[in-house]
């Protein structure tokens, strides 16, 4: 279909000895020696060409879609106000402590696979392999999650738009946007992204003007929800035990909204000057957490009661999904719900492009640790793994579910489905930088000097792991109280979990593969190439601010991972 990408200059530069066998042996099928310095030890053929406000935007926006401005209604109905901000607040906090773990692993070792071919080189190699196809099958499942909630929140204007149409234009757009260059994903993330912090700041400043009187009711109605119908709402059972359940549902519906290390760690591998841009995006998490999830937990809890009639029944399918919408309609605001509503689509549209390209990469990745079938490793010339896009494109058609079933309950299907994988991956994550830190020990590594320090380590790595082991398995323990036991409740939040043994298990059986010790972990890896790559800039890196200004000034010349001009 397309030859993998090659490049006939050499650089001089050290070459670690070991990678250099592995390319000569692994890719003597292809009949020429790759010669540039970062292929030959990382067998890496992606291109880096996200530049530094693409790699902001992806980390302060990539991640937000469906969840906080939909599915975070079941949370308000669950546990109320009071609940949704404390769960909310915690679960943040959890994953506040993965990104610390992760910023010092993905900045010290910028690798395309990123956690999970490091989770293969510093734990097990089952390991590895777990936590690839894991989080392949995670990002791969979204995409037709987000297809699905494009139609359920289309449902707001009219509700005779076919489901199939809209799954076929997605789908069609998912393609072009990827199968292009990764320059060119990386430009359509920044601005959805940046039309995703125009609809918060909308959503901010409508929850501020009404709640002080400035709605078309000219009722200043403030805190009242929190009064009444009250700050914590009883879910399965009556009373304290209710409210407790109520508080657990606010915290799962965290789970499945607060996320983000994940999604700036996959571009490492096609990031320029990854150990300045990739920290600066990392440190952008903690302020990130505050200001959407959280912030946007508190709004949710304002403008709108857990008990109205509407939000009770949003998983018809054809009721607005959107709390924010449903808050606006009751105040009587004309116009501004049409316009969240777009807006809306549009960020929902950029969370499914966003899990299409990470799901690419995660198979590539598998893929260049032999976790996968080699022929996805394969790569057009613009640095695009051709093989893998073909497969992940599979998955959207998933979506079609909806023309035979209720769309809301499709969207229900998918969240819970997924939900558990992305609990899995944050426990791999801290796994893996336990190790890493244990190794950097070992080998005498002096953390201090690392592009990235994380303090309060390894104590980080330690409570998120705990936190997320114990979320993982009490995530669906409804289906464990008397009269509410139901196999397909059991597998939808559990299926994962047991795909995640097996995998690991079948794995380490097949290849009977060890614990790796932390003295024997391999802290070199990808290292030598990485570093070379960043000495080989002469100019300082851009700023965020300069790059905006570029935009209207004129473009900038862009750089491959070579430091080379392309053109």
């Amino acid at each position: 279909m397309a030859a993998a990408h090659n490049k006939s200059e050499q650089m001089p530069a050290p070459i670690n000895e070991r990678a250099m066998s592995q390319e000569k042996n692994g890719d003597a099928s292809s009949g020429d020696m790759r010669e540039t310095l970062v292929e030959v030890s990382t067998q890496n053929q992606l291109l880096r060409h996200l530049g530094n406000r693409q790699i902001q935007l992806i980390a302060v926006g990539g991640s937000i879609g469906t969840a906080l401005f939909v599915s975070i209604g079941g949370g308000l109905a669950k546990g109320g106000p009071g609940s949704l901000l404390i769960g909310y607040t915690i679960y943040a906090i959890m994953v506040g402590l993965v990104n610390n773990c992760m910023a010092e692993m993905v900045t010290y070792m910028p690798v395309s696979g990123s956690f999970i071919r490091m989770a293969g080189r510093w734990v097990d190699e089952a390991f590895g392999f777990m936590a690839g196809w894991n989080f392949f099958l995670y990002e791969a499942c979204l995409i037709p999650f987000e297809i699905s909630a494009i139609n359920l929140v289309l449902g707001f204007w009219r509700d005779d738009i076919p489901p199939w149409a809209i799954c076929l234009a997605c789908i069609v757009l998912y393609a072009i946007i990827n199968i292009a260059a990764v320059q060119y994903f990386g430009e359509a993330e920044f601005w959805l992204s940046s039309g995703k912090i125009l609809l918060i700041c909308i959503l901010y400043m409508f929850t501020l003007v009404t709640m002080c009187g400035g709605n078309p009711r000219h009722d200043a109605y403030g805190f009242r929800y929190w009064r009444d119908p009250g700050s914590f709402a009883e879910y399965i059972h009556e009373g304290a035990r209710g409210r407790f359940e109520g508080f657990l549902g606010a915290v799962f519906s965290a789970g499945f909204t607060v996320v983000g290390p994940e999604y700036l760690a996959m571009v490492a591998g096609e990031a320029e000057r990854p150990r300045t841009y990739l920290k600066n995006g990392f440190k952008t998490v903690y302020w990130r957490f505050g200001a959407f999830f959280i912030g946007g937990a508190l709004c949710v809890g304002i403008v709108l009661p857990y008990n109205d009639t509407t939000l009770q029944n949003a998983d018809t399918g054809t009721a607005n999904g959107s709390p924010y919408v449903i808050a606006m309609q009751n105040l009587g605001v004309g116009a501004l719900p049409h316009i969240v509503n777009a807006l809306m689509i549009t960020s929902i549209f950029s969370a499914g492009n966003a899990y299409t390209y990470c799901a690419m990469r995660s198979l590539y990745g598998l893929a260049c640790d032999g976790q996968a079938p080699r022929i996805f490793q394969r790569t057009l010339k613009n640095g695009i793994p051709v093989y893998a896009f073909a497969l992940v494109m599979l998955f959207p058609f998933l979506s079609f579910l909806q023309v035979s079933n209720n769309t809301a309950q499709v969207v229900t299907w998918l969240a819970t489905l997924t939900q558990g994988s992305q609990m899995i991956n944050y426990i791999v994550m801290s796994l893996t930088y336990i190790c890493f830190y244990n190794a950097t020990k070992a080998q005498g590594v002096d953390r201090r000097t690392l592009p990235y320090y994380g303090y309060f380590q390894p104590y980080c790595g330690y409570i998120a792991l705990v936190w997320m082991i114990l979320i993982e398995g009490s995530f669906g323990y409804s289906v464990f109280l008397p009269g509410r036991w139901n196999v397909g409740d059991f597998f939808s939040y559990y299926t994962m979990a047991l795909v995640a043994i097996c995998t690991f298990f079948g794995w380490k059986l097949f290849r009977r593969t060890r614990f790796i010790a932390p003295a024997e972990a391999d802290l070199i890896w990808e290292k030598p190439a990485i570093d070379a790559y960043e000495a080989s800039h002469n100019e300082p890196p851009t700023r965020f601010r300069d790059e905006i200004m570029a935009i209207f000034l004129g473009k900038r010349k862009r750089e491959n991972y070579m430091g080379e001009d392309p053109n």
